[in-house]
């Protein structure tokens, strides 16, 4: 009989040494090697005969085929019945994956899945559930108002063995494993959670989805840091890693894909959290924007790209007279260090005092926005709080703004265009090197090509 082996692993990129090493060759941290057992015989042996009674033909050994011999063709992917589901996949679940879905805790990871696999009722799916007990999940899905369905199986386990030999009987077409830190493997001597646990039970997950088909939905936990917990290696294993985030203090969610073998990174999809359970947002520019601003001074619309997605968000500014020697900078939904570099360019360039001002800036919606168009209503807003001079409905506006004042050009104008018009704005400011080659005579909104900040502002506040 086989030894088992003793490796030690970086729990940060997944690096392997036979022995420790105090920093990482490969990633350059410090005191991340972990001690791992690796077992001669793993739980890959029950996935295998998972597998093999589900697809006789397990047995044929692969063969080297010329490239000229392989189909091109894409597979028919499955329905998850979720449009926002379906876009940040590519356009559904491909049969054989495996996709690892992470998030915070209580951000809605469990209710997002158990929703989708609940319309999913033309297929016979399998849910593991490491957490949560049968009651809880009957309660949840009696929330979400579907639980009386019957092509849904709810399976209470933690032992991967025991989880195989439940789909060797069951013969699932989707499985679903919440989470992958709950399950282990008697191959393994360490706890749930562990490094190897977690390794060795996500690789005999890969095994029995790629030999089987079916394909495999794994949920994980999220570290302090807002990475995936575990080994970095859980992330190269799995074909797509999408991560669910927001605020809970807010009703939106996002939905990003961060690894996709099949599809693009760049869809988004975005979440409304009822009562009732997650609803998909079609159009998210009609809910973030606030309808009654009209006198309000500190409020600029911006029209922002998320992923693929244009929509127009809500940008709040408040600048007061600072109550003590430090003056506060605070954002919300928006780079903090950011921040600091347009308010510096808005007194070095413009010529607006703010050094001994506190200034407050907030992303309505509660949606932590990265796209660098942002800066121009950055500016405008507390620009606007400022001056305590509401912006003229109807403006909205998208820019980047570089040290020097300039505005610099950005991506997808077209589509930022089309969609502030599409929801009845009269004016729009954009760089004005985005207009070179643009036809401007098919919108029916007014574009106001600036070059830098001070145009914007004079175009805006006159």
């Amino acid at each position: 009989m086989a030894k088992d082996k003793i490796a030690y692993v970086c729990e940060n990129c997944g690096q392997e040494s036979p022995k420790w090493i105090g920093k990482c060759p490969s990633c350059g941290q410090w005191n991340t090697f972990k001690e791992i057992r690796i077992s001669a015989e793993t739980g890959s042996q029950a996935a295998h005969a998972a597998a093999a009674s589900l697809h006789s033909s397990l047995g044929h050994k692969a063969r080297p085929l010329h490239l000229r011999d392989i189909s091109s063709k894409e597979s028919p992917r499955i329905d998850m019945k979720d449009s926002e589901l379906n876009r940040v996949l590519g356009g559904g679940l491909v049969p054989g994956s495996i996709i690892l879905l992470g998030g915070e805790p209580g951000i809605g990871k469990s209710t997002l899945t158990l929703q989708t696999i609940l319309q999913m009722k033309e297929h016979r799916i399998l849910y593991v559930s490491g957490e949560e007990s049968a009651h809880q999940l009957k309660m949840r899905a009696e929330r979400i108002g579907k639980g009386d369905s019957e092509h849904l199986m709810i399976l209470c386990e933690t032992s991967l063995e025991n989880i195989f030999a439940q789909i060797k009987d069951i013969k699932p077409e989707l499985v679903v494993v919440d989470s992958i830190q709950t399950i282990s493997t008697e191959e393994v001597e360490s706890s749930p959670g562990s490094l190897s646990q977690v390794r060795e039970c996500a690789a005999s997950l890969l095994r029995f989805s790629k030999s089987s088909g079916i394909p495999v939905i794994l949920i994980g936990h999220i570290t302090k840091e807002g990475t995936l917990a575990g080994p970095k290696i859980l992330e190269h294993i799995v074909d797509t890693v999408i991560q669910f985030e927001g605020d809970q203090h807010y009703m939106y969610r996002i939905l990003r894909s961060i690894k996709n073998r099949f599809g693009s990174t760049s869809e988004l999809g975005i979440y409304e959290m009822q009562q009732s359970g997650l609803r998909p947002v079609s159009n998210p520019s009609e809910l973030l924007l606030t309808q009654d601003h009209e006198g309000l001074s500190g409020i600029a619309i911006t029209a922002a790209i998320e992923g693929m997605r244009p929509f127009l968000l809500e940008t709040q500014a408040l600048v007061s007279t600072a109550a003590y020697g430090t003056p506060q900078r605070s954002a919300t939904g928006f780079d903090h260090r950011r921040l600091n570099m347009l308010l510096a360019v808005l007194e070095k360039r413009v010529g607006f005092k703010l050094m001994q001002k506190d200034v407050f800036v907030n992303i309505a919606g509660g949606l932590r926005v990265t796209d660098m168009a942002m800066d121009l209503s950055i500016i405008a807003a507390v620009l606007s709080s400022n001056v305590d001079t509401a912006i003229e409905p109807g403006w909205c506006m998208a820019g980047e703004v570089g040290l020097s004042g300039e505005v610099r050009p950005i991506s997808r104008i077209e589509q930022r265009i089309g969609e502030a018009e599409k929801l009845g704005f009269a004016h729009i400011i954009v760089p004005k090197y985005n207009l070179t080659g643009l036809d401007t005579r098919k919108y029916n909104i007014k574009i106001h090509p600036v070059r830098k900040v001070e145009e914007a502002l004079r175009a805006l506040f006159g």
